[in-house]
């Protein structure tokens, strides 16, 4: 008896050309003769499945293929590959496999009230989260010498120093940019003096701070996903509960000092950056000398402006670290999860940084820093 799928080409009786299959149909087997299948050219009258053995559903469905290639009949079939020919030839249809659309109303409300209720359930997680940053920062103040430095000093150094040359050109170059585009404006009054006010107050109270905070969010806010997302995809984080670590004391707190301690640095050098790219650009192109620009901005920008930056760099440390380390923390099932989960970090981390800033504006201006 044959052990592999074989098939010719032969004649019948009426002098038609006929595809015979023989050997056992099977999974197992076809894969055998499939390319050759595949290639062949020739027209045949019909296939012919007398001298095949053995027959399960996937060679049924591949002998009704090649039937309908050619638009013929399958012939001298045994009674099994009859009943199997005809179950998997009944699951061929050409219906829409998409359910019908519900009308427009009540798509809208069943969309609107399935995000209002995962908006809940989100604030619910949010909260318990926060809950257990809390509950975490009391056990390391009751224990200190579990406090985890060296993963301190190492958030510090990647959230902080390695971005030191990124957000230093990007505020450079924003620096260049106010400078120059206000100086084309304030040219029609005569009054590009007044460039050194426009660089120094907005770089010092708003864009030094919120550009550095929304370049933080990008690189290490998403990167605080991934990592915690991906050690609880491996089940790291399980096994760290397992042999009585905290994860949140291990891996989330000191992200969250690292963030806000290293944002203030950060906000302030980037400020810094951006004045002297204005300074550089108004030396070059308006004749305002390099250390004048500077000197001026002492006399121009008020105290209370640095303070306003450094009121507001903690608050965006601390909103990015928690949207990370949380969006990191809700992960599971697959790796597609890790990628969801840290575009969401970043999403909100941005998005809640600038309804702040619009907060933060109004309430300054109200206390009489505006």
């Amino acid at each position: 008896m044959a052990t592999a799928a074989h098939y010719t080409l032969e004649e019948n009786t009426e002098g038609r050309t006929v595809l015979k299959l023989g050997g056992p149909f099977l999974l197992s087997t076809i894969s055998t003769i499939e390319s050759d299948l595949r290639k062949l050219k020739a027209d045949y009258a019909a296939v012919d499945l007398s001298d095949v053995t053995e027959i399960d559903t996937v060679g049924a469905w591949y002998a009704c293929q090649l039937a309908q290639e050619n638009s013929v009949d399958v012939i001298n079939a045994s009674d099994r590959a009859e009943r199997l020919m005809k179950a998997v030839g009944q699951s061929d249809s050409d219906a829409t496999i998409e359910a019908d659309r519900l009308p427009l109303f009540e798509r809208v409300a069943e969309t609107m009230g399935s995000k209002v209720f995962n908006a809940g359930y989100g604030v619910t997680n949010i909260v318990g989260f926060m809950g257990q940053v809390l509950v975490g920062f009391g056990a390391l103040i009751r224990h200190p010498r579990r406090f985890r430095y060296r993963a301190l000093v190492s958030q510090l150094e990647s959230v902080g120093v390695n971005s030191l040359p990124i957000i230093g050109l990007m505020s450079f170059l924003i620096g260049i940019v106010i400078a120059q585009q206000g100086a084309v404006q304030l040219q029609a009054f005569g009054a590009e003096a007044l460039t050194v006010n426009l660089v120094g107050r907005i770089t010092m109270r708003e864009l030094g701070v919120l550009m550095t905070a929304i370049m933080v969010a990008g690189r290490s806010g998403s990167a605080f996903a991934a990592q915690i997302g991906t050690m609880k995809l491996t089940e790291e984080i399980d096994a760290m509960r397992t042999i009585g670590i905290s994860p949140v004391e291990a891996l989330v707190i000191p992200r969250i000092l690292a963030c806000v301690f290293m944002m203030v640095l950060l906000g302030f050098y980037a400020s810094i950056m951006s004045i002297i790219g204005g300074a550089v650009i108004s030396d070059l192109m308006l004749g305002i000398p390099f250390w004048t620009f500077l000197a001026r901005i002492q006399e121009v920008v008020p105290t209370y402006d640095l303070w306003v930056g450094l009121i507001k760099a903690p608050v965006f440390g601390l909103i990015i670290a928690l949207s990370g380390c949380y969006q990191g923390m809700q992960v599971h099932g697959n790796s597609e999860e890790v990628g969801q989960r840290t575009t969401k970090a970043v999403v909100q981390a941005i998005f809640t940084v600038i309804v702040l800033d619009a907060f933060f504006a109004v309430f300054f201006t109200k206390v009489g820093w505006g």
